[in-house]
């Protein structure tokens, strides 16, 4: 089947900026790749992430370099080898499964032998910032059902209690972003505790993991940047607890279910995550939320204006996107 490719770059503003420990972020900028046959479009996207490497402009050129054999009508699985995993190839992998979606008349969890998507609770995100405006954001959160805190090395005792005290109820994620120490995870371990946390994401260093090896953590904890696709999986049993998938990090849906698979596998949980991204990101990611212990998917919530036809999230809960926008016919 001969396909048309179309890659581009889109630029979202965000509402308010999205701080952490490796920086401020306000705009999210996108990677759209819409791939055409028969009279459909299959539409995906990825979003670069400068911390692996990544630039819009090298994505461009990745999925330029695969325009032949995408046009040509390479699969899915042949794309696993042709690309390397990352945010190209998901752009590229996700735009084919909703091509799929469109031309067969089945949605993706059709496919998949899975009930369609539900209302799906995703944390909603408290940035890093000092600890009273960390506690004036949460407590806004109160209700929300799952609260996800951005830390440092700064005072991150003080951010935790400011956010859980103003949200009591929320479970909680706390989220250094590789800034803390083996001393500082096991020293915390009983704030943690204390505190009601739920999971602790990749506290150390992705080149830190043996750090963790032997560690009884009094609160699980989930690798994000130390796991990217299911063969890192083996290396990371021992030491997490869950593992955080992103289709930006497994190169897409195709890569995300593999890597999901592993972690069940490995008696590992299984978290979904996401870049902040428009909702065309989330859709596919949805997929993999509806077997996953927690949820962080409330990327398109800080944009200033979402694609139409996106997610919608009140009260934390994220309602899937209008019939159509990705994954259905």
């Amino acid at each position: 089947m001969l396909r048309t490719l179309v890659a581009r770059r889109d630029a979202f503003p965000l509402r308010t900026p999205f701080r952490i420990s490796r920086g401020v972020k306000t705009v999210a900028d996108v990677v759209t790749v819409e791939i055409s046959a028969d009279g459909a479009t299959g539409r995906g996207e990825g979003v670069p992430y400068p911390h692996y490497g990544e630039s819009v402009e090298g994505a461009l050129a990745a999925i330029e370099a695969a325009r032949g054999a995408i046009e040509g009508g390479a699969t899915r699985e042949e794309l696993q080898g042709a690309m390397a995993a990352g945010a190209a190839r998901n752009a590229v992998d996700c735009a084919l499964w909703d091509l799929q979606a469109k031309l067969s008349g089945r949605s993706v969890t059709e496919r998949l032998g899975r009930p369609a998507i539900a209302p799906t609770p995703t944390a909603i995100t408290v940035s890093l910032d000092r600890p009273g405006a960390m506690a004036e954001a949460a407590a806004a959160l109160a209700d929300a059902p799952l609260v996800k805190i951005k830390v440092d090395r700064s005072d991150p005792e003080a951010q935790i209690r400011a956010v859980r005290a103003a949200a009591p109820r929320p479970r909680v994620i706390v989220d250094p972003n590789e800034s803390w120490t083996i001393a500082e995870v096991e020293r915390l371990q009983p704030l943690l505790a204390e505190l009601r946390i739920d999971l602790l994401e990749q506290p150390l260093p992705a080149n830190d993991d043996d750090a963790l090896e032997g560690l009884a953590p009094l609160v699980p904890i989930a690798a994000d940047e130390s796991a990217h696709v299911a063969g890192d999986v083996d290396a990371l049993a021992g030491k997490y607890q869950v593992i955080n998938i992103k289709l930006d990090k497994t190169g897409g849906l195709t890569g995300a279910l593999a890597l999901a698979d592993a972690a069940a596998a490995a008696g590992l949980g299984v978290m979904t995550g996401s870049m902040i991204s428009s909702s065309l990101s989330i859709a596919p990611a949805l997929v993999i939320a509806a077997r996953s212990a927690f949820v962080d998917l409330d990327g398109p919530l800080w944009l200033s204006a979402d694609r139409p036809g996106g997610v919608n999230g009140a009260g934390g809960v994220l309602t899937p996107p209008a019939p159509g926008f990705w994954g259905t016919s």
